[in-house]
């Protein structure tokens, strides 16, 4: 590192320190606040395949970012974003594809403050530990990590740079789900006591493997190799804020169970006959994994992986308190004192309307991306790179929901429940809400 780099990122870690070694605390709330700006935000992404190319689209619609570099291990998706960018008349961005390691050549320019990361799973907590002793803001695609190390790496390595770390969770940031916070803050619930929340999702054929020869495809790996929640941040991301964990709640302990697998055999079978190699594969991941989570103030979360068999989408969330409840399969509310009596169920549509959250009063395209949801979690995470301030998801909620996925497997594995850790260290009793004031 030359000395006048070093002097640079340590006035930068100067300016950020504050902030975001003060999210163990309280950290002030921090938005996009729809103003222009006078400094140009400076990003490279690194993963240029689908997700990360949907991104890139995002990011040109964001006012003053400029992408400066690209990097991916296959040259073909490198080329299409490259011309992703020319064809919108941007400037070309430096490409970077040499090897596995090539991201860190992205990430040593001085002219990047800070990197999208969207790779496969297992690189996504490296990629961001480097980033965050680069001085780079890191915005990491679901999960931030898939190890307990790597949950600790995250924390540690955020709190020694200064640098926020956040994990791209769109959920979090849903109309709906805003509503539901607002609604909650406000009383309107009472007390949290439980929640459930699902990802159900077919993804066999498309995730998993190719809907026209049934080859594995990159994720297959982790269905053949683990059995846990492989994907629970969509189903938590709102969550946390629902009901106060990391600032004052905390979650103590996890107990997972799950199915046998039948699924995936049972679909090659169907869709490419018993002599494909997919439908005598032996998968140890199981159909539905369900945990069950308790907190240190007495609240429970159930979640459920359902990713491999037929059905619709669907999230399942559920929110209930002492004075009310939420029911999002329904599109529903009861609260005490003001739905009918009889306890019938009201429409949720007019509440969430009534409280809209302030975030969601912006103008946001519906076209862009998930209903607008990736285009104004972008917006946030840019604001707090242009601000200097930490991101609307912290390190600790990132990792939070991430660890649910070896924690799941563990407990499967033991068939007990198992300890939730305390990323926080004990402040999240002192720690007041920030997300989304």
């Amino acid at each position: 590192m030359t000395k006048t780099r070093e002097i640079k990122r340590r006035n930068f870690i100067k300016k950020v320190s504050a902030v975001s070694m003060g999210i163990t605390l309280q950290v002030p709330s921090h938005h996009f606040s729809g103003k222009k700006k006078n400094s140009t935000v400076r990003i490279g992404i690194i993963g240029t395949g689908n997700r990360g190319s949907h991104l890139l689209k995002l990011l040109m619609g964001i006012q003053d970012v400029e992408i400066v570099s690209l990097c991916d291990i296959n040259q073909m998706n490198l080329d299409n974003a490259v011309n992703i960018c020319v064809n919108a008349g941007r400037k070309r961005p430096d490409g970077y594809f040499k090897d596995e390691y090539s991201y860190k050549e992205l990430l040593d320019r001085e002219d990047i403050d800070a990197v999208i990361i969207a790779t496969y799973w297992e690189s996504h907590t490296p990629i961001a530990l480097y980033a965050m002793e680069q001085g780079k803001y890191p915005g990491v695609e679901v999960p931030a990590a898939i190890t307990l190390e790597q949950c600790w790496d995250l924390v540690n390595t955020s709190e020694k740079t200064g640098i926020p770390c956040m994990m791209l969770e769109n959920w979090s940031f849903r109309k709906d789900n805003l509503a539901v916070l607002n609604m909650i803050r406000k009383g309107l619930l009472g007390d949290m006591v439980h929640c459930h929340c699902a990802h159900s999702h077919d993804c066999i054929d498309h995730w998993f493997f190719d809907a026209n020869d049934g080859s594995q495809r990159w994720a297959a790996k982790y269905l053949i190799n683990y059995n846990r929640d492989q994907y629970p941040t969509h189903s938590l991301g709102p969550v946390l804020s629902w009901m106060d964990i990391n600032c004052g709640d905390t979650i103590a302990e996890i107990y997972s169970v799950s199915t046998a697998s039948r699924g995936i055999n049972a679909y090659m079978k169907r869709k490419f006959g018993v002599d494909h190699p997919n439908a005598r594969q032996v998968f140890k991941q199981g159909d539905i994994v369900t945990s069950t989570l308790k907190t240190k103030q007495g609240k429970t979360i159930i979640i459920n992986y359902d990713m491999q068999l037929p059905r619709p989408y669907d999230n399942r969330w559920m929110v209930q308190g002492t004075l009310g409840i939420y029911n999002e399969q329904r599109g529903s509310v009861y609260l005490t004192g003001k739905s009918p009596e009889y306890h019938e169920w009201e429409p949720f549509p007019p509440y969430e309307e009534k409280y809209l959250h302030r975030w969601w009063k912006n103008t946001i395209n519906s076209s862009e991306g998930h209903g607008g949801v990736d285009m104004l979690e972008l917006k946030l995470f840019v604001d707090a790179v242009r601000n200097k301030t930490n991101t609307p998801v912290d390190v600790y909620d990132s990792v939070t929901m991430s660890a649910v996925v070896p924690l799941s497997g563990l407990s499967i594995e033991k068939n007990q429940p198992v300890d939730f850790p305390d990323f926080t260290r004990g402040k999240w009793e002192g720690r007041k809400p920030y997300f989304a004031l």
